[in-house]
């Protein structure tokens, strides 16, 4: 239970912050709160492969393992869009929104400040052409889920949540039960 003053204190603060003009309260809401740098990741597989499957993965800069579709999103951009937008950006593959579904669990809170939205998709890998750039990608390659090539390490520990990968069975780690 919150001490009686302490109770008078905030009942009095929100009196005040609730009287204040809609666009200050924002702004100091935005102030105060944590800020965090917000991704998009779209986990693709291949629709025509069988046995474990198969899934899209990209060698980026500096090239020491691969990874998956992802980026930052724009300024107000919804997490679909910006997902559907870095697919097609990274490996030439263009599909529309409606074709993303949001992967469970969809963000993935990271310690250090970011949060990854990440969606899931299947093309039929016989009949989509990859392509990339060359100086954001190097390459793009269908690899089966499980015999995967050296992943990058936080992209090891974003497919862990989807039980894929070396790391597999390992994260996402227990959550407590007790409250603050």
């Amino acid at each position: 239970m919150i001490p009686r003053s302490r109770a008078t204190g905030r009942a009095l603060f929100y009196q005040a912050f609730y009287r204040l003009p809609l666009p200050v309260r924002r702004r100091l809401v935005r102030l105060a709160v944590p800020k965090y740098i917000v991704g998009a990741v779209t986990l693709v597989r291949d629709a025509e492969a069988t046995g474990a499957g198969r899934l899209l993965m990209l060698r980026q800069p500096p090239g020491k393992g691969w990874s998956l579709p992802a980026g930052l999103l724009d300024r107000g951009e919804a997490p679909v869009a910006g997902a559907a937008r870095e697919l097609f950006e990274e490996s030439g593959i263009r599909l529309p929104p409606s074709r993303l579904r949001p992967a469970v669990p969809n963000a993935i809170v990271h310690a250090k400040g970011w949060v990854d939205m990440v969606f899931e998709t299947e093309v039929p890998a016989s009949s989509t052409e990859l392509a990339v750039d060359g100086a954001e990608v190097f390459e793009a390659a269908w690899h089966p889920l499980d015999d995967l090539p050296k992943l990058t390490w936080p992209t090891a520990r974003l497919l862990a949540y989807y039980d894929i990968g070396p790391l597999a069975g390992q994260f996402p780690p227990p959550v407590p039960d007790d409250m603050p």
